[in-house]
């Protein structure tokens, strides 16, 4: 059954995506070949914040009343889990930020490589970070545009708004170069320009199927079912002319309300995939009705409706590789050299290095996030919680679970 759009938000309550891995995961599983890490990030969606991770048992220090609490999954596919991880990245990010424009740079990949990618998303996925950085860099070094070494951060997108695959990165790029020498900032000669988007698009394209020519001598693409002809060379050589005749889709433009914005987009999708939760409306009768955006119609919101098996299809698309790094920093925001070259670069823009960042405990963080202590009693709203003891994993072998309380 296919999709169709429904712009009337139906009736029902609002959901999350562990509702719908609850509802069809064990149907999914039975139907569908799944890789292991998909099917490890479906368990542990599905079992977040029930008895079967375990929990702890909380008692208030006033009225002496009890509540219990599952753990969460932890998983980074999770749209629920990562709210903590997700804010503490982005004041890091903005810690760093210089008083400098910040360009908002996507390198987007055409879609017919997109069956080899699911296929092989450890070789295809690193080959577009060091793609767009291969492209940036000498761009940066040429002085007929700025003559020194950019700054970049990139995240790793595979999904578009109706959850089908759109392989892309999105990054900010610093607007301004740092002179080989250290000894000074260069920036660029027109704020709303960074390098020509036609020249970086060429580039890009090239560097990026020189790769994929490269994994395939080497053997290293891993090519079955509909993709299994590309294992011959011959195939190979002519899929890549192919992609070589297409225009590859690169922009780079300032953002309109500073680098913050650019920080704040990332920092949306840096610690779940595809979706939030937000998005979700409802799931009733086997459909999962979600929302989403429309770029061909002006970004107008719609309203699509999915078989829950098809949503979750669409949602496992977009599990990474187990130990994937979906963002990576280069240039003088380089892991390896981010101190030195901060440094340099604060000093050449006469800027004083930011203060020491206290430590925030957990719980002060979420109460300054949502505006909540959760840590005040819910009975009395006079005490606190103290923990008492730890509930352990509880795995059913049937049945619903069993109600946790005081012991």
């Amino acid at each position: 059954m296919g999709c169709q759009d429904s712009t009337a938000t139906p009736p029902g309550q609002a959901r999350e995506v562990a509702d719908m891995f609850r509802a069809a995961g064990e149907a999914s599983r039975a139907t569908h070949a799944l890789s292991g890490q998909q099917l490890r990030v479906m368990r542990a969606i599905e079992q977040g914040r029930t008895p079967a991770l375990g929990g702890h048992l909380l008692q208030g220090d006033h009225c002496g009343a009890y509540e219990a609490r599952d753990h969460a999954c932890r998983n980074r596919h999770c749209p629920t889990c990562q709210a903590l991880a997700k804010a503490r990245w982005g004041e890091a990010r903005r810690a760093d930020l210089l008083p400098i424009p910040s360009f908002h740079g996507v390198f987007t990949l055409p879609h017919p490589r997109n069956p080899v990618a699911q296929g092989n998303p450890r070789v295809l996925y690193p080959l577009l970070f060091q793609s767009a950085w291969d492209t940036l860099h000498p761009f940066g070094r040429d002085p007929r545009w700025l003559g020194g070494d950019l700054g970049a951060t990139m995240v790793l997108h595979t999904w578009g708004q109706n959850l089908d695959q759109h392989l892309h990165g999105h990054g900010r790029v610093t607007g301004g170069a740092l002179a080989p020498e250290e000894d000074r900032w260069i920036p660029t000669r027109r704020r709303q320009f960074l390098c020509p988007v036609k020249a970086l698009a060429r580039v890009l394209r090239g560097k990026y199927l020189d790769g994929l020519h490269h994994a395939g001598i080497q053997q290293r693409l891993a090519c079955a079912a509909g993709t299994a002809p590309l294992a011959e060379p011959a195939r190979v050589g002519r899929w890549l002319a192919t992609l070589g005749r297409q225009d590859w889709v690169v922009y780079a433009k300032p953002p309109l309300a500073g680098p913050q914005q650019v920080v704040a987009y990332l920092g949306r999708s840096t610690h779940r995939i595809a979706l939030s939760h937000e998005r979700l409306v409802a799931l009733e009768d086997g459909m999962v009705h979600f929302r989403w955006r429309d770029d061909r119609q002006g970004n107008a919101v719609k309203g699509m409706v999915l078989p829950v098996a098809a949503f979750i299809r669409r949602f496992l698309l977009h599990v990474l590789p187990r130990g994937f790094q979906r963002l990576r920093h280069s240039g003088v925001l380089g892991n390896r050299c981010r101190a030195q070259t901060l440094t340099a670069c604060r000093r050449v823009l006469h800027v004083p290095p930011p203060p020491p960042r206290a430590l925030e405990t957990t719980g002060a963080l979420m109460q300054r996030l949502t505006g909540t202590d959760h840590q005040q009693c819910p009975q009395c709203r006079q005490g606190r919680l103290q923990h008492i003891a730890p509930l352990y994993p509880w795995l059913p072998l049937g049945g619903p679970p069993p109600t946790t309380g005081p012991p």
